[in-house]
């Protein structure tokens, strides 16, 4: 299968049904948990106040046993439970870097295992989740691309990972506390392991869970997708989830960008920047922020600076520059924090915000790139991935 070839939800998705099993609520969306409540005997002229009591137990309280859904009848919560089930992604393990960030090792459906990061902030706490098992995209620069793709997580799979990560922070409130603001968890980055947009039902879905306003509540400008740049998905991300959005760019020529997004060989440049234009206007979004990690002697010469800043001319943007985080086998080197900070001037002086990323979770192996599942870390040497992207090894 080539690299960039989109992966169909109905092949690459386990269902939400497993043969002779419970279904999931976690992951439906309220029409779909409508459906299915009606379907197992539900009555319509109730099954619209039913799944909004469920949804509020599930996604607002975190509650996980229909037993202590006590505004529904007791014999309606043992049909409940006789019929569905509520399960989210399994925390095999738990590590917790110097700097406060922590990766789970999550387990899924099919024993596949995905990683997530939360990065706690003064004013925010992050968290990375990921999309898919593995990657279809071998971006040469990355350790999740050196992971064969596996399949696409499920709507369930992919906020399970949310309801998770809250599990672990205890940040589920109490049943009839008032609104708290000031969250634990309070942005979602889809910068995990795969490529949202070869997953896009299934990420929309989740998205639309995890900023309903009667459930967990996060506002859309608190959800960045990151893509490396499936331009036929980037009008629909704008028109059916409205989150802000990353684009991982990393290069300013398409002979650099081939070899470090492959993707670019089906869209290139031009035909990304042209879906992008579009993108801030299409979801009221501010800006759009391009990635750009810094590759030593690849693409952090003064000259690709300037070339960035005249390929973005037009697009309301800021330019994150992410230091290389290194990997076993990396045929990378990071460049040098002078180099960096010549390259971010270059970008400021041309008025746009050129931040600097700070590498979190580095010792732990949970910083931007390094993800990659424990059971699956077969690596590829630097001469392997030198001889497939034609870089220097």
């Amino acid at each position: 299968m080539p690299a960039d070839t989109p992966i169909t939800q109905d092949v690459m998705t386990i269902p939400r049904k497993m043969p002779e099993g419970k279904i999931n609520i976690v992951g439906l969306t309220r029409d779909g948990l409508r459906e299915a409540l009606i379907a197992h005997g539900t009555p319509e002229k109730q099954a619209r106040m039913r799944t909004g009591q469920i949804w509020q137990w599930v996604y607002q309280w975190g509650v996980r046993d229909f037993s202590e859904m006590t505004n529904l009848a007791k014999a309606y919560r043992a049909d409940l439970a006789e019929h569905f089930e509520i399960r989210i992604p399994e925390i095999v393990s738990k590590q917790v870097s110097s700097d406060g960030t922590r990766k789970y090792l999550a387990r899924i459906a099919g024993g596949h295992e995905v990683e997530v990061v939360y990065i706690p902030e003064a004013d925010r706490g992050t968290l990375c989740i990921s999309s898919q098992v593995g990657c279809t995209l071998t971006c040469s620069f990355c350790h999740t691309g050196t992971q064969k793709l596996v399949r696409n997580l499920t709507a369930g799979e992919i906020v399970g990972q949310v309801m998770m990560a809250r599990d672990d922070l205890g940040e589920w409130p109490e049943q009839g506390a008032p609104k708290d603001e000031t969250r634990l968890l309070s942005n979602i980055v889809l910068m995990g392991m795969g490529e949202p947009l070869y997953n896009f039902e299934n990420v929309r879905d989740a998205m639309k869970i995890a900023m309903d306003g009667e459930g967990i509540s996060l506002s859309r400008r608190r959800i960045t997708l990151s893509t490396s740049g499936v331009v036929p998905e980037i009008a629909k991300t704008a028109e059916e989830i409205g989150c802000l959005l990353a684009v991982s760019f990393h290069a300013t020529t398409d002979e650099v960008r081939d070899k470090l997004v492959p993707i670019n060989r089906k869209w290139n440049i031009e035909a990304l920047l042209g879906a992008l234009r579009d993108y801030p206007r299409l979801s009221n979004s501010e800006r759009i922020t391009f990635e750009y990690v810094m590759l030593k002697d690849v693409n952090d010469s003064d000259e690709d600076a300037r070339r960035l800043v005249q390929l973005i001319k037009g697009i309301p943007a800021k330019i994150n520059l992410i230091p290389f985080n290194e990997w076993p086998g990396a045929p990378y080197e990071r460049s040098t924090p002078e180099r960096i900070r010549r390259f971010a001037d270059i970008i400021y002086k041309a008025g746009y915000a050129s931040p600097i990323r700070t590498p979190r979770g580095e010792d732990i192996m949970a910083a931007c790139g390094q993800l990659k599942s424990a059971t699956e870390r077969a690596r590829k040497s630097r001469r392997q991935i030198a001889d497939e992207t034609g870089l220097p090894s």
